[in-house]
């Protein structure tokens, strides 16, 4: 029986126009003033386009695959060569950078970690769609959250602590798959303490608005038949939060010394001009010199100058703020916006609970690089040093997203053959 496939164009045109998009950009650092070939393979750029060919070839043999082989079969051996992988690069893996993250195969130079999110998001899909499946069983939750962990803690032995909290993006597959809210707020609420306390320096203050937030709340749940165990509750999240607070500066220094930099420049830009507040003083002035309108393409000042390090991974945001301007950098953002609407539109419309679940890791993985990336360009969140999807120089980054995406298309192709409503 002939098996009805139906491409999404949108989705497809979106990837190349991003692509394209970002293949130019890169061309723009590495060519200066555009004298060299935009078709120099021994570039930048050139090196680029050649990636850029490689994953549509094998985003078009993955499309040609069967859903139900990719479903049933792939998922848990793509997952098991990821995990081999991570554990390989810690014995033979290549140094870059302070992390211990690269893998020379055939002479290429690939991430594993990048490939890994693939994998993960493919079997974290392939155990959460099975029949029974349910995030309130704590055993079934406990694997699931295992599934993700795994491959994110042996990346942080790799010393690759950006690669290592894309990890964390996959909890908003897990709230949407009916996680108690209570949950991710708490998370977010640790976080919140924790940022306020290195913003304003000292945890007195921070405890001092805890006590009040958490009296206030109390008052506002107040129950007189239940008032022991609420305020026995108030109690103990109180007095979580005030030690986290008091904690904060330690744990900072726990960390190795370029991170606790990084995250002293976020709250005070000036405190290491030269040194970790560098690239992001850099890259903000290159982005605040764009203006409206930009000075146009190829004609960057800062970009031709060189002035900011990894301008052609990390720091590549501030290449589109310089040349294109505010109008340009809105447009860019436009284009991701309508990225992450189509692919949770994908996701939604998936007859398929597998489809669905692979959908939103596939919208949280890419929404959690662009938000970190251009996040720490403009200065808003630490540098951790993850690439811009289709826009940062790399050929495993751009292969592993071009993967992410097409086995979502490949399951939104198929789903015309699937039996029954969606569910």
């Amino acid at each position: 029986m002939n098996r009805k496939f139906e491409i999404d164009i949108p989705a497809v045109l979106l990837f190349f126009a991003l692509s394209i998009f970002g293949w130019l950009t890169i061309y723009a650092v590495s060519s200066n003033s555009g004298e060299i070939s935009l078709f120099e393979m021994n570039s930048n750029h050139g090196k680029q386009f050649i990636w850029l060919g490689i994953s549509t070839v094998v985003g078009i043999v993955i499309l040609s695959l069967d859903s139900r082989f990719l479903e049933s079969i792939v998922s848990y051996v793509a997952y098991g060569l990821a995990l081999l992988l991570l554990i390989s690069v810690l014995f033979i893996g290549k140094e870059v950078n302070g992390a211990k993250s690269w893998l020379i195969i055939a002479g290429i130079q690939i991430q594993p970690a990048e490939f890994a999110k693939v994998a993960t998001a493919m079997a974290l899909a392939r155990y959460m769609s099975q029949l029974n499946f349910s995030l309130k069983n704590q055993a079934h939750a406990l694997t699931a959250f295992a599934i993700v962990a795994l491959p994110g803690l042996i990346v942080v032995l790799q010393n690759d602590t950006g690669s290592a909290l894309v990890f964390a993006s996959f909890l908003i597959v897990f709230f949407r798959e009916g996680l108690n809210p209570v949950i991710p707020v708490f998370l977010l609420a640790i976080g919140a303490v924790a940022i306020a306390t290195l913003w304003v320096g000292s945890p007195w203050y921070v405890s001092i608005a805890i006590l009040a937030l958490g009296i206030l709340s109390f008052i506002l749940t107040f129950n007189k038949r239940q008032i022991v165990g609420s305020a026995a509750l108030h109690i103990v999240v109180i007095a979580f939060f005030i030690g986290l607070s008091f904690s904060t500066d330690a744990l900072v220094k726990k960390l190795a010394p370029h991170q606790q930099n990084r995250i002293m420049v976020l709250f005070n830009p000036d405190i290491d001009k030269q040194g970790a507040g560098y690239n992001v003083r850099q890259s903000k002035i290159a982005i605040g010199s764009g203006g409206m309108w930009g000075k146009g393409y190829l004609e960057g000042n800062y970009t031709k100058g060189d002035f900011v390090p990894k301008q052609v991974t990390d720091f590549i945001f501030c290449t589109i703020g310089e040349e294109r301007g505010w109008v340009g950098s809105t447009f860019l953002l436009a284009l991701f916006f309508l990225f992450f609407w189509r692919i949770r539109f994908l996701a939604e419309n998936s007859k398929t609970r597998y489809a669905r679940i692979y959908g939103y890791s596939v919208l949280s993985i890419l929404f959690f690089h662009v938000l970190v990336n251009i996040g720490m360009a403009i200065g808003l969140i630490p540098v951790i040093g993850i690439p811009l999807p289709f826009f940062s120089y790399g050929g495993s980054s751009l292969l592993a997203f071009t993967i992410l995406l097409a086995v979502l298309l490949n399951l939104h192709a198929y789903r015309s053959n699937v039996l029954g409503k969606k569910y």
